[in-house]
Protein backbone atom coordinates (compact mmCIF):
# COMPACT_ATOMS: atom_id res chain seq x y z
CA UNK A 1 0.00 0.00 0.00
CA UNK A 2 1.23 3.30 -1.08
CA UNK A 3 2.54 5.89 1.94
CA UNK A 4 0.05 8.25 1.14
CA UNK A 5 -2.87 5.79 1.03
CA UNK A 6 -1.95 4.54 4.82
CA UNK A 7 -1.70 7.91 6.03
CA UNK A 8 -4.67 9.07 4.91
CA UNK A 9 -6.40 6.08 6.40
CA UNK A 10 -4.29 6.91 9.76
CA UNK A 11 -6.07 10.32 9.55
CA UNK A 12 -9.29 9.43 8.69
CA UNK A 13 -9.38 7.22 11.87
CA UNK A 14 -8.06 9.78 14.25
CA UNK A 15 -10.59 12.31 13.28
CA UNK A 16 -13.34 9.41 13.57
CA UNK A 17 -12.22 8.09 16.39
CA UNK A 18 -12.57 12.10 18.07
CA UNK A 19 -16.14 12.51 16.26
CA UNK A 20 -14.83 15.36 14.43
CA UNK A 21 -16.05 15.75 10.47
CA UNK A 22 -13.52 16.42 7.83
CA UNK A 23 -14.58 20.16 8.19
CA UNK A 24 -14.01 20.49 12.21
CA UNK A 25 -10.37 18.54 11.23
CA UNK A 26 -9.67 21.30 8.78
CA UNK A 27 -10.66 24.19 10.95
CA UNK A 28 -8.46 23.24 13.70
CA UNK A 29 -5.92 22.83 11.34
CA UNK A 30 -6.15 25.50 9.43
CA UNK A 31 -6.18 24.03 5.93
CA UNK A 32 -9.11 23.72 3.55
CA UNK A 33 -11.79 21.31 4.63
CA UNK A 34 -11.39 19.84 0.69
CA UNK A 35 -7.82 19.11 1.44
CA UNK A 36 -8.30 16.85 4.31
CA UNK A 37 -10.98 14.65 2.42
CA UNK A 38 -8.18 14.75 -0.51
CA UNK A 39 -5.55 13.84 2.69
CA UNK A 40 -7.89 10.91 3.26
CA UNK A 41 -8.69 9.71 0.09
CA UNK A 42 -4.78 9.82 -0.92
CA UNK A 43 -5.48 12.48 -4.07
CA UNK A 44 -2.97 14.83 -2.44
CA UNK A 45 0.83 14.38 -1.22
CA UNK A 46 1.05 16.49 2.05
CA UNK A 47 3.97 18.36 3.22
CA UNK A 48 5.22 18.00 6.58
CA UNK A 49 4.27 21.02 7.96
CA UNK A 50 0.69 20.39 7.05
CA UNK A 51 0.68 17.30 8.43
CA UNK A 52 2.00 18.90 11.68
CA UNK A 53 -1.07 21.17 11.94
CA UNK A 54 -2.98 17.70 11.37
CA UNK A 55 -1.42 15.87 13.97
CA UNK A 56 -1.42 19.13 16.24
CA UNK A 57 -5.36 19.17 15.03
CA UNK A 58 -5.96 15.53 16.13
CA UNK A 59 -3.73 15.66 19.48
CA UNK A 60 -1.21 13.40 18.57
CA UNK A 61 2.42 13.67 17.91
CA UNK A 62 3.42 13.34 13.73
CA UNK A 63 5.86 10.57 15.02
CA UNK A 64 2.60 8.55 16.05
CA UNK A 65 1.44 8.71 12.58
CA UNK A 66 4.49 7.77 11.02
CA UNK A 67 4.88 5.32 13.51
CA UNK A 68 1.52 3.79 12.73
CA UNK A 69 2.28 3.91 8.93
CA UNK A 70 5.57 2.04 9.44
CA UNK A 71 4.05 -0.66 11.21
CA UNK A 72 0.87 -1.11 9.27
CA UNK A 73 3.57 -0.82 6.10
Amino acid sequence: MEIKTRFGKIIKQLRTDMGLSQEELAHRAGVHRTYVGMIERAEKNITIENGYKIAKALNVPLSLIFSEIEKNG
